[in-house]
């Protein structure tokens, strides 16, 4: 089942450009890599995924992305609905400067989802959907940013899931990690993905290998101005046997 059906989407900074004609169907509870050589659009992509570009002026954006079949950019939609649904985890681990506890309860307790004993319990459940309970339930009062980068950026992926949402997105969360945070980061995606639609940006064409179930390769058009997928399918086929000569040149490291 598609949890996000994406339809000649275009976008454009101004009068640039920077995405033509994108089609993608996301899969439910599956992970979807979007790979591809750097200025092709891959992160301006994920973030119309839940609108984020929303937050630069003068962008503008054609076409159509459903969540569950409804346009998300339908006049009057609720974009602050929208990005409880379908959130974010970033390139570089971004915690807020306060406790490990109030870091995952911010979302909650905004949304007035819980409090007291209920928010304390979404905490050690996110924490621990996280792989992270173990590592600092003796120490929830201390300051996030004393932990690791590892540990910063798997606090950031519970952050995320305190507010259950349905998809998560994220660019390149692992390229300011080490190998073994790396690995303990992609061992999670793994987990999540029975109960989330992923999608990742990655340049690390081992990871895509390793943790998705479909791979995106996405391009500069034939001008060299804008980007858009030139071919998905399931990431074995991919990486062994796609049906595009670029994407082949890109995964065999030839091209990008």
């Amino acid at each position: 089942m598609n949890k996000i059906t994406v339809d000649q989407l275009g976008f454009y900074y101004g009068a640039k450009r920077a995405l033509t004609d994108v089609a993608i169907n996301v899969p439910d509870r599956k992970i979807t890599a979007l790979i591809g050589p750097s200025g092709c659009g891959k992160s301006t992509f994920l973030r119309c995924l839940n609108r984020m570009n929303d937050t630069i002026a003068g962008t503008r954006v054609v076409g159509k992305v459903l969540l569950d079949d409804v346009d998300i950019y339908a006049p009057g939609a609720d974009v602050v609905a929208l990005r409880r649904r379908v959130g974010m985890i970033f390139q570089r681990p971004n915690p807020f400067p306060q406790s490990i506890f109030a870091n995952v309860a911010f979302g909650p307790t905004v949304l007035g989802m819980a409090r007291g004993g209920e928010l304390a319990d979404i905490v050690e459940a996110s924490l621990r959907s996280a792989h992270l309970w173990d590592e600092v339930k003796d120490n929830l009062r201390g300051d996030a940013l004393g932990l690791s980068l590892g540990q910063q950026q798997r606090l950031c992926i519970a952050r995320g899931i305190a507010v259950k949402p349905e998809v998560i997105l994220m660019d390149e969360p692992c390229s300011a990690l080490d190998p073994i945070a790396t690995l303990k980061v992609e061992d999670l995606m793994r987990e999540l993905a029975q109960d989330y639609a992923i999608v990742i940006v990655t340049h690390n064409m081992q990871q895509a290998a390793r943790v998705s179930d479909l791979t995106a390769m996405m391009m500069l058009t034939e001008d060299r101005k804008s980007g858009t997928i030139i071919e998905i399918d399931a990431t074995p086929v991919i990486f062994s046997r796609p049906q595009d000569q670029r994407t082949e040149d890109y995964v065999t490291g030839r091209y990008g």
